[in-house]
């Protein structure tokens, strides 16, 4: 008898203190953001392979967060963007100047990004279950922080100044994954084919503008800042499609986007040489 008590005694102090969802999400930023700070003193110029290091940590405390919601409707599309948001900002944490106050903005943004993206994924999880009212407010954020990522990483890629056909690849290979993501969550629906070939169409696109675009006499950041401009117009176009909303006035939306970033890239490109 004194056996079962002490059992339900345990078990009652454990329901007491154990975490709730947004108490682990909290946990799981600032651990990330700390390991983000922190990496240059402790790992230098190694900080570069660190950063897959922390892509990976995240989608792992992402699962350790959200595991109820997950277990019930698990979806790898729901580990993307996360992984490729710790990614692109780590890298360019390294690209960064060194100064103090520009670790605190960075780490701070980051911070900011990641534990709204954490709700983002929650919501999208639960919403694949049954109808909630942040959906449409959910879409919003997480295609914001899928252009962040796209433009860090791009920038990254051209700032490496790697061989043309290397940079294409690796345009390819994060563009794909982070529009098939951005199309799941206008339908959130599991199936792989219902995105695959359209996902697939769009970064070929955005892999043949990249490689016209290494001869392009201009800085990475600009040509980056024209990449996600067209990212944007396409992907989002995308979006209006699948959500059946492909009106005119909604369209122009788009086109004035591509249209300024087409500017840019004109105007601030040194034409003498």
């Amino acid at each position: 008898m004194n056996f079962k008590k002490l059992f339900f005694l345990k078990k009652k102090l454990f329901l007491r203190f154990s975490l709730n969802k947004r108490q682990k999400f909290v946990i799981a930023v600032l651990v990330l953001s700390l390991g983000l700070f922190f990496s240059e003193n402790l790992f230098g110029k190694s900080g570069f392979y660190f950063s897959f290091i922390l892509a990976f940590l995240t989608d792992f405390l992402l699962f350790w967060s959200d595991y109820r919601d997950i277990k019930e409707n698990p979806s790898p599309y729901t580990f993307v963007l996360p992984f490729f948001y710790s990614l692109s900002l780590s890298l360019f944490y390294f690209l960064a100047p060194t100064r103090i106050i520009t670790r605190i903005i960075m780490t701070s943004f980051y911070a900011l990004g990641l534990y709204s993206l954490f709700l983002t994924q929650n919501i999208f999880t639960v919403a694949a279950i049954r109808t909630i009212a942040l959906t449409s407010s959910a879409r919003i954020v997480s295609f914001i922080i899928t252009i962040i990522s796209f433009f860090f990483l791009t920038n990254i890629v051209f700032s490496m100044r790697l061989p043309i056909w290397l940079t294409a690849i690796l345009m390819m290979i994060f563009s794909f994954p982070l529009i098939i993501q951005s199309l799941w969550t206008t339908t959130l629906e599991n199936s792989f084919r219902a995105y695959a070939l359209w996902a697939l169409g769009l970064s070929v696109c955005l892999f043949e503008v990249s490689v016209t675009l290494w001869f392009w006499p201009s800085s990475p950041t600009i040509i980056a800042l024209f990449l996600t401009g067209g990212f944007y117009s396409i992907v989002g176009l995308s979006h209006i499609w699948f959500a059946k909303r492909l009106f005119k006035g909604v369209m122009w939306e788009y086109i004035w986007v591509a249209v300024v970033s087409s500017a840019i890239l004109i105007l601030f490109t040194p034409w003498g040489g």
